[in-house]
């Protein structure tokens, strides 16, 4: 399944004036890195991959509907799922996108 182009487009238009920005085909989708970190990605599998704070995950899944993120049958720590409809409103959208953007930031950028 392809990923979601007007969902990339919207996370694109978040991240319009955020510094050593970069975009790559990954994960079935549409990725966006900072620093070289991906952030958050237009998933092949419906709505986004978010990558966050390991700590926060299974907070963030107790408290929302994201879900771990699986690779080949493993749960992926610091990374969540999160459906199209949870990312509809741009309210929603922004919380998610922010909250992977925040954790890229944190890391060492990679060169």
């Amino acid at each position: 399944m392809p990923y979601d182009e007007v969902l990339a487009e919207r996370v694109r238009a978040l991240l319009a004036t955020e510094p050593d920005l970069t975009e790559m085909r990954m994960f079935g989708g549409l990725a966006f890195l900072i620093g070289g970190n991906v952030a958050v990605a237009a998933s092949g599998q419906d709505g986004l991959l978010v990558r966050v704070d390991p700590r926060q995950g299974a907070e963030l899944v107790a408290s929302t509907n994201a879900r771990p993120m699986e690779m080949r049958g493993r749960q992926m720590q610091g990374w969540l799922q999160v459906g199209a409809d949870d990312a509809r409103r741009e309210a929603d959208l922004a919380r998610w996108v922010e909250l992977g953007t925040a954790y890229a930031r944190s890391l060492p950028a990679k060169r």
